[in-house]
């Protein structure tokens, strides 16, 4: 008799963003007249810049020509890619990042949930609370759970960092040593950064104590203020104890397109054995690479056109946060985030829930946001909203949040 893994049985009901796509889905067949604003999930709004969409339309045309054609794309990523990223987002800023170190695929949220598998199922996992779900869920699917906690609804091989507004949400080194450490910057969902002195006490933990950093650097793209980091790699000895995971989707506007890398050094190694070859043995064995009409939409976000022109995209959104961020001080709420990241983190009026403020939301200003407690136990009575709407969707919600 076929049986399931009993892992995915340790799971909550449903992935978080889901839930809140449901409930919002529920909302508008009782109330079809209303015109309800989405500022939960991150998903950008705006177009391809013009130099993206020029590049896919080149590429386009050399794959309607046998001359030109490319059938799948070489393990790592295509070298025009990699030499590009290395050349831009490590080299520029003095860090040490050889192309062959870096692996092209189709998107941070893949990489996130898929390098663990290069760990023993024994590992413990530290996460900052909040935290992203898809660190905590891809490791419970992987069997690293332990004994479970009824009351804070975790498990004891999952140690969370409270990330918590005395500490300016910033996770503390934890008393329990892990072996994986996840750590995000720009925070998802609190929109915190730490400094690179913050960033380099983590890498010389790691080090000291053999753990590995998965470090996020989904949001760099909107760091504004002097002496937050951009990279782990810019810290002494990170090359000894981290992994790096990019994201297009934030800086770019590629979530509909997908491209992301995954930078693993050749130094890592656990027990002797090189990470770096482990990746690249999963790799080659489970993903046949990103298409090459979006390798080369990659390639375009780094030239003299796709930078000018995404850097106006980022203000945009980045304008909608100060909106955003503004709007709720002025309305009374305790917020932060909204500086260096597209996120605001609110805590709830009324010593409401999390979801209680999700349905008040959603009831009386139409307004969608993702509820706190399902980034972690941290997270509740705080609730997130994204700067990723477009501008006039943006400040109507403001308006009816400020309303009420």
């Amino acid at each position: 008799m076929v049986k399931v893994n009993e892992d995915y049985l340790k799971l909550r009901g449903s992935y978080l963003f889901s839930t809140v796509g449901k409930k919002e889905r529920e909302f508008l067949a009782a109330h079809p007249d209303r015109r309800v604003i989405k500022l939960s999930i991150g998903d950008v709004t705006q177009p391809l810049v013009p130099a993206i969409i020029e590049a896919m339309h080149k590429a386009v045309g050399e794959m309607a020509d046998e001359k030109t054609f490319r059938g799948y794309a070489p393990d790592l990523g295509y070298e025009f890619l990699r030499n590009a990223v290395m050349e831009n987002d490590y080299k520029a800023r003095g860090c040490e990042i050889a192309a062959d170190e870096i692996f092209i695929s189709d998107g941070a949220k893949s990489d996130s949930g898929n390098i663990q598998e290069i760990f023993s199922k024994d590992c413990k996992v530290a996460v900052c609370d909040p935290v992203y779900p898809v660190y905590v869920d891809t490791n419970i699917m992987a069997g690293r759970t332990g004994v479970f906690d009824e009351t804070t609804e975790t498990w004891s091989n999952v140690i969370y960092m409270p990330c918590i507004a005395e500490n300016n949400f910033a996770p503390m080194i934890p008393k329990e040593t892990p072996d994986l450490i996840y750590l995000c910057f720009p925070n998802n969902p609190t929109g915190s950064t730490i400094t690179k002195a913050q960033l380099q006490e983590w890498v010389d933990y790691a080090n000291k104590v053999g753990a590995v950093i998965i470090y996020d650097a989904a949001y760099e793209a909107y760091i504004s203020e002097e002496d937050v980091p951009h990279s782990i790699y810019e810290c002494e000895g990170a090359r000894t104890c981290a992994i790096e995971l990019h994201s297009f989707s934030k800086n770019a506007g590629f979530t509909g397109v997908r491209l992301g890398y995954t930078v693993i050094p050749k130094d890592i190694k656990c027990g002797g054995v090189m990470l770096h070859s482990l990746w690249a043995r999963r790799h080659g064995t489970k993903y046949n690479g990103a298409p090459y009409i979006i390798q080369r939409a990659g390639e375009a976000v780094y030239s003299l056109e796709g930078q000018a022109q995404l850097k106006k995209q980022v203000a945009y959104y980045m304008e909608n946060a100060a909106y955003i961020l503004n709007g709720l001080k002025d309305a009374g709420y305790s917020v932060s985030g909204g500086v260096n990241a597209p996120y605001i983190w609110l805590r709830t009026p009324n010593d409401m829930t999390s979801w209680q403020f999700f349905d008040y939301l959603l009831e009386n200003a139409n307004v969608v946001g993702t509820p706190g407690s399902g980034f972690g136990p941290s997270g509740e009575h705080y609730f997130r909203l994204t700067a990723f709407g477009n501008h006039e969707n943006t400040l109507e919600a403001i308006r009816r949040i400020k309303e009420l």
